[in-house]
């Protein structure tokens, strides 16, 4: 047993005998929720389209085509609310109360949220009404982030909120969990439990792996180093996503090597990064309102398989009732809506203005110009802005990529902007409102070490085995 293993073996508890063996009603309540939610979340499925995609897609597209163009106005209403209430709330004194209840944890929040829900309000407001300056309400800036962005996490989370403790709270991560624990320990030094993260994430979206991640460091099932070493390093975009970027830059017959590309730089990405600042400055603390998390392998003589299964046997037999959960998933859909919808109008219509209406990343990117030329990067001028474009939107580097002619470019910024993972608009804005031990500065810094790994590798391998 390993130094690391001691001490985990030390801070958590071992499996506690329990009162009775699980029997045949915990093995349903573990295996017909976990099937569900393995279904929804994570068994591929070909749409009539011939796109891949899964159930948990297939159910927000539904609710999208149904409600065909409301979406975009209902979460503008949502984002005025959010702003009016939070105001209210603390000329109330509600946040300095410290009030319990559904009420104050959605709306009593610190003036730095209050004023970016009302940036976001007021963005939603003014790009609904089709007034204000282009940089506001542009089709490539508002009109994106309220329209495209926030109008399919709005149908997404629907779903997914109370979906979500299918694979969470009926032993799926426990089994998963279990079986992985060796393997994701020693490569990355985190629990087997991660995998169900990285999975969910790679065929549904990032932000329901960062939201499971949240959840789970909130329950004590992950450290505050490894919840923020799994949000940045294996939250990443959807498969379908990937599709669509493809799609976009042109690239589309090239879909096969260039996600093989985009897996084997991720995976470089997600050894090296947790072993550099500011990740591994991180410590191993846990969430004060605790929770189990899983015990270090114990050698107890069991096969993996049949640890997993007693540990998720005992999972589902303390599972929540039905109740609870469905108010657990009305929770979180209503943070959703009231708290991270603003975030997103704000912090995505502001970067993409930035980079679509100021030569800031122009700037910024200068220096990286003799970089991607020494790299034989054609029309690298063109190319470096789209290199750091990617912090303030995940499809703003596909949408600059559109006007370059060279095909291995639009390849590179691609590929990179997949891997990047750290995107405001999304996937840093569910970070930043979440427990996650991670800030602003943070993230930035993050973005750019995965840049700097992840870009050369991408080079080559475009360099070398697709052109």
């Amino acid at each position: 047993m390993t130094e690391h293993d001691s001490q985990n073996a030390a801070a958590e508890p071992a499996d506690e005998p329990p009162r009775r063996p699980p029997g045949r009603r915990a093995l349903l309540r573990f295996l017909v929720p976990s099937l569900l939610g393995a279904l929804a979340f994570l068994t591929p499925m070909v749409t009539a389209e011939g796109n891949i995609t899964i159930g948990l897609a297939i159910l927000s597209n539904a609710l999208a085509a149904f409600m065909d163009g409301w979406l975009g106005p209902i979460a503008g209403v949502l984002m005025a609310l959010s702003a009016l209430l939070s105001v209210a709330a603390y000329l109330t004194g509600m946040e300095e109360s410290r009030r319990e209840g559904l009420f104050a944890a959605l709306f009593a929040v610190s003036p730095a949220q209050i004023g970016l829900r009302v940036v976001g309000a007021v963005f939603g407001a003014l790009t609904l009404l089709g007034l204000g300056p282009e940089w506001i309400v542009g089709p490539d800036t508002g009109q994106v982030v309220l329209f495209d962005v926030i109008a399919a996490l709005v149908s997404f989370f629907f779903f997914a909120s109370f979906l979500l403790p299918l694979l969470t709270d009926f032993g799926a991560m426990e089994f998963v969990g279990t079986l992985f624990q060796r393997v994701f320990h020693r490569i990355f030094g985190l629990p087997g439990r991660a995998a169900v993260d990285a999975t969910a994430s790679w065929l549904g979206d990032g932000t329901v792996g960062v939201i499971i991640t949240s959840k789970q460091f909130e329950k004590g099932y992950y450290s505050a180093r490894e919840s923020a070493v799994i949000a940045t390093n294996f939250s990443i975009v959807s498969i379908t996503f990937a599709m669509l970027v493809a799609s976009f830059t042109e690239i589309g017959h090239l879909f096969v090597p260039f996600y093989l590309t985009v897996t084997a730089s991720g995976l470089v990405a997600a050894i090296l990064v947790p072993r550099l600042p500011p990740l591994s400055r991180k410590r191993d603390d846990y969430w004060p309102a605790g929770g189990r998390r899983l015990p270090a392998d114990d050698h107890d003589g069991r096969s993996l398989l049949a640890r997993g299964l007693q540990r998720a046997l005992r999972r589902a037999d303390t599972a929540p009732a039905p109740r609870k959960l469905l108010y657990d998933g009305l929770t979180t859909y209503l943070e959703i809506l009231f708290g991270l919808l603003p975030l997103i109008m704000a912090i995505g219509t502001t970067g993409i203005a930035i980079a679509e209406y100021t030569p800031i990343f122009n700037w910024l990117t200068y220096p990286l110009v003799p970089v991607l030329e020494w790299m034989q990067v054609p029309e690298a001028a063109a190319a470096a802005p789209a290199l750091l474009a990617g912090f303030a939107d995940m499809f703003l580097p596909a949408i600059l990529a559109t006007g370059i002619e060279s095909e291995f470019t639009r390849f590179v910024i691609a590929a990179l902007s997949v891997t990047q993972l750290i995107y405001m608009s999304e996937v840093g804005a569910v970070t930043l409102k979440s427990n996650i031990p991670l800030n602003f500065l943070e993230l930035g810094a993050i973005f750019l070490i995965r840049t700097v790994i992840t870009l050369p590798i991408i080079v080559a391998i475009a360099h070398l085995f697709v052109f």
